[in-house]
């Protein structure tokens, strides 16, 4: 009979919870969204700016939730409706938008909103603390929905012209002008990537906790890359310039890979991870471009500059661009910075 003194000491293994195995981090260094937010606010303005991006934030998780349970919620298929861009709405088109639109009215720090799914500015309630105006498509990529292939939002935030008014001139501010600008990316993970004017930082949803946890800072992309992301199908209708170079990528020593999903969020989010270019040129069946200027080429371009890309009309510097309308096209190219100026010499010589 073996006595207490012989009895053998347990050891554990690991002094880290499941978590850090999983993460191979301490959990003492992980940072969700809500603080890094807070650690940014140092005056009144930023503080605003802060409690309106959680609120993004929080309409993200919300249609992650949905996006997760599609099919179980009856949340499939077709809505019956078209928006203003004549395309048919989805059911979650629909249930996006909502979230979006009454999660930041209710936040009191906007003074003007513009959806893609709404033909007009949308004015916020009068707060005296409304400084903001936010523009964002709710839903990019709607049409994938039904086959799981992954979906997104993207948003961007530019300053009010004054205080607690609204004007709707504030909506056709140029893209440089926005002082922050994010996506949520609806996958096999559910990310959300956000700059506020500096650097780009990466947060990955942690379901069993609720919160986005910074996984991706200080987001960089390569100066150059090994793929390009532009839908062929189009290419009958592409200017010289454009057939040329993509020939040139196909067919040099070393070829880039082919790879588009024809969801704008997915493809820039992989052009941001791993370099090259997305492009959605402006060929001869849309001379303007297909992509809206305001709430989708503008927030991705700004991320992507602040990351160290490049955005392109294909000939100057899309974030210059002074809005015309609200759902104006335009032309878009971006990605790594050689990449990018190979497309623009291509586009150039042709012309």
């Amino acid at each position: 009979m073996s006595t207490a003194a012989e009895t053998p000491e347990l050891v554990r293994k690991s002094s880290r919870n499941s978590l850090e195995d999983a993460l191979d981090v301490d959990v003492e260094d992980l940072q969700t969204l809500g603080t890094y937010i807070l650690n940014t606010a140092v005056d009144e303005d930023t503080t605003d700016l802060s409690i309106l991006i959680q609120t993004i934030g929080t309409s993200c998780k919300y249609i992650a939730n949905c996006v997760r349970k599609l099919g179980l919620a009856r949340l499939a298929g077709k809505a019956g409706a078209t928006n203003v861009q004549g395309e048919e709405q989805m059911k979650l088109d629909v249930v996006a938008h909502e979230v979006f639109s009454r999660s930041l009215v209710r936040s009191k720090r906007c003074t003007a909103m513009v959806s893609e799914e709404v033909e007009e500015v949308i004015p916020c309630v009068s707060s005296r603390d409304g400084r903001y105006v936010c523009v964002y498509d709710p839903l990019d990529g709607s049409s994938n929905i039904d086959c799981s292939v992954s979906i997104g939002s993207i948003f961007g935030i530019y300053k009010a012209s004054e205080k607690g008014k609204f004007d709707e001139k504030d909506t056709l501010q140029p893209g440089r002008d926005m002082v922050a600008a994010g996506y949520a990316l609806y996958g096999s993970a559910c990310n959300l990537v956000l700059t506020i004017g500096g650097s780009v930082q990466g947060f990955t949803l942690d379901s069993s906790l609720g919160e986005f946890v910074l996984t991706h800072p200080n987001i960089a992309v390569p100066r150059k890359g090994k793929i390009y992301s532009v839908n062929e199908g189009n290419s009958r209708w592409w200017s010289k310039g454009m057939s040329e170079y993509v020939n040139h990528v196909k067919f040099k020593d070393e070829p880039h890979s082919l790879r588009y999903i024809g969801s704008m969020v997915a493809d820039v989010h992989r052009t941001l991870m791993y370099g090259g270019t997305f492009s959605y040129p402006s060929d001869a069946k849309s001379p303007d471009g297909k992509l809206r200027l305001l709430y989708e080429c503008f927030p991705m371009a700004y991320i992507m500059e602040k990351a160290g890309g490049m955005a392109s009309t294909g000939s100057s510097r899309i974030l210059d661009v002074v809005p015309k309308h609200i759902h104006q096209r335009m032309p878009i190219h971006m990605g790594s910075v050689e990449d990018i100026l190979d497309i623009e010499r291509f586009l150039a010589a042709s012309e």
